[in-house]
Order: structure tokens, then C-alpha cells, then sequence
């Protein structure tokens, strides 16, 4: 059976054959060697979606072992944290709340067209006193899964983000922890298979350096080179990002945050089911083959998830 993913764009191909080594010829093959691992893997039970399992393989510019072990890392992150990763509900608790202030948001048009999707998030458009910096991830990590889904841009190209500081305090900053950063930064990296090209940080405050240089370590010598701090001088971003890509309230032209807001709306709406069948997807790791993986030890300060060896 012919594989069950949507047809690229002409650029979007050309990139993917250029720049993640995709070959149309044999992405069936590709995919049928990575599913007939999945099902040697007593431990691992993900998704199957062919759309799904590609984004791993264009994430790992179709390395099958760095597929194989990004896709167990996904899900034994999850499965052991499903408080920072795993979303099974996208209309309990306050997640629709956070989602309408449009403090996160992924803009309608990549960058210059055909390149990165641009995501943005403006961490003082959410009350600190209302809401918890996991309860907020909550809602960028279900968009990064929608993306993963449906999003050719995103994954074939990364995404380029930009961190608002705009009206955010110290205590806003200050509800990520060492530990949480560590977590989050290491599923950004080793777990997720869409690729961060640059982040940018503007309009940062008193606090913003120490949280930086928290963050920052955790990172491999690669990530760190992405990291863009700009200040309060919005011409830096748009030596970047030009302003045409940067939404209405920025003087752009890419979107609106309600027009965004209201699109995503119904996004979400349309992965209700999908979002609940996540809870049948994860790692059992009593029946993982060989040792089994000491979390504690991964996560402490000195601990690194770079330990775990996936076959």
C-alpha cells in the first residue's frame, strides 16, 4: 500500500530532497523499515499514521537510527512526564483559556514564503497569578504535535520563534525551574522532530540574564549558536525576520493574533480525537530489552538524557 502522506509543494520537495537527504523513490521502503522496527520494540506503542512517522525520518534527515531513537524519546518522555509532554485534552482545565489570549501563536505565511514556520509567544499577554508556566506549555506543546501532523513547513524547514517579553515580569520568568528547563530542553532537542532554526528574544527585562544563562548550558554547542537576544531593539529581529513576516500587531502583515486565534480554534476542535488517543500511546518500561532507565539520575543537575542508549 502507497504510503499515506500528503504530496509536497515543488520548493517544499526540492528542500527535502536537498537539505534531509529525502528520496521519493524510497520513502516507502524508508517508512517499512522504520514500522517493522516499531513492532520489534516490545516496550514502545506510538502512532502508526504514516504522516505521523515521517516527520521522525525528515527530522533526522532520514537517519534510521537517529529516527528510532528520537520516536523513543518522544514517548518515554511523555509516558514518564505526561505533566510537561503529553496532551490528551484540549477543552479541560484552563488550556483554551491560554490558547485565546493568542500568547502563543503560529503565523499563516513562513518565512520569506517557503522557508520556517514563525511562531511567536508573548509571555506577559498571561496573568502569572492565573496561570503556571506548565499549564501554558501545555498549549505550545499541542500545537507542536498539530504541527508535527500538518505542517510541511514546520517540518521540513524548522521553526523560527521569538520569545516577547513585553509586560512579562520576574515571576514569569521565575516559575521555570533549573529541573523544568532541563526537561523541555532536552524533548526540544533529542525528542521532537521539528527542528528549531533560531530563537529570538526581545523586549527582555530585569531577571531576563539570569534565566538565560540557566537555559543556556543545557544546550548543545549547535542550539546555543540559534539563540538571538535582541533587547529592546526591534530592528535586530527584523534583520532576521522581516517585518512583513511579523503579525499586524507588529507592524506586519502576516495575520492578526484574532484571525490566528480563531483559526487555531477550530484546529483544536478538529483534534479533539486525536488528542484523546493519545493516552492509549506510549513506552511501557518494564518491558523494555535491557537496563532499565534511571529517570532520577537522567534528570538531576548533573544528570543528562544523553545516557540513554536506544539499540
Amino acid at each position: 500500500m502507497a504510503p499515506q502522506i500528503r504530496p509536497l509543494t515543488p520548493e517544499l520537495q526540492k528542500a527535502a530532497v536537498e537539505q534531509l537527504k529525502e528520496d521519493p523513490d524510497r520513502l516507502e521502503a524508508d517508512l517499512q523499515a522504520f514500522k517493522a522496527w516499531i513492532e520489534q520494540q516490545p516496550h514502545l506503542n506510538p502512532r502508526m499514521d504514516d504522516q505521523f512517522l515521517v516527520a521522525f525520518l525528515r527530522g533526522c534527515k532520514f537517519s534510521l537510527e537517529r529516527a528510532k531513537s528520537k520516536l523513543d524519546k518522544f514517548y518515554t518522555l511523555r509516558t514518564k512526564y505526561p505533566d510537561y509532554f503529553q496532551v490528551t485534552s484540549t477543552t479541560e482545565g484552563k488550556f483554551r483559556e491560554i490558547h485565546k489570549t493568542g500568547a502563543i501563536i503560529y503565523l499563516p505565511t513562513p518565512l520569506n514564503e517557503n522557508g520556517p514556520r514563525i511562531g511567536i509567544w508573548r509571555m506577559g499577554m498571561v496573568p502569572v497569578e492565573k496561570y503556571t508556566i506548565l499549564e501554558c506549555m501545555e498549549v505550545a506543546q499541542a500545537m507542536q504535535e498539530i504541527a508535527i501532523m500538518e505542517d510541511d513547513h514546520a517540518v521540513i524547514n524548522g521553526v523560527v520563534f521569538v520569545m516577547d517579553l513585553k509586560d512579562a515580569t520576574a515571576a514569569h520568568l521565575f516559575q521555570m525551574t533549573p529541573s523544568m528547563a532541563k526537561k523541555f530542553t532536552v524533548f526540544s532537542e533529542e525528542a521532537l522532530p521539528i527542528r528549531l532554526k533560531s530563537q529570538h528574544f526581545i523586549n527582555t527585562i530585569t531577571g531576563f540574564e539570569q534565566m538565560f544563562n540557566m537555559f543556556k548550558p543545557l544546550m548543545t554547542k549547535k542550539m546555543q549558536g540559534r539563540l538571538f537576544v535582541h533587547g529592546n531593539k526591534m530592528g535586530l529581529l527584523t534583520e532576521q525576520i522581516p517585518l512583513k513576516y511579523l503579525p499586524k500587531e507588529y507592524g506586519g502583515e502576516n495575520g492578526s493574533t484574532a484571525e490566528i486565534v480563531a483559526e487555531w480554534e477550530k484546529k483544536l476542535d478538529a483534534y479533539s480525537d486525536y488528542f484523546r488517543a493519545n493516552a492509549n500511546h506510549g513506552t511501557d518500561e518494564s518491558l523494555r530489552p535491557g537496563k532499565p532507565i534511571d529517570f532520577e539520575g537522567l534528570f538531576g543537575i548533573e544528570g543528562s538524557f544523553r545516557k540513554l542508549i536506544v539499540d
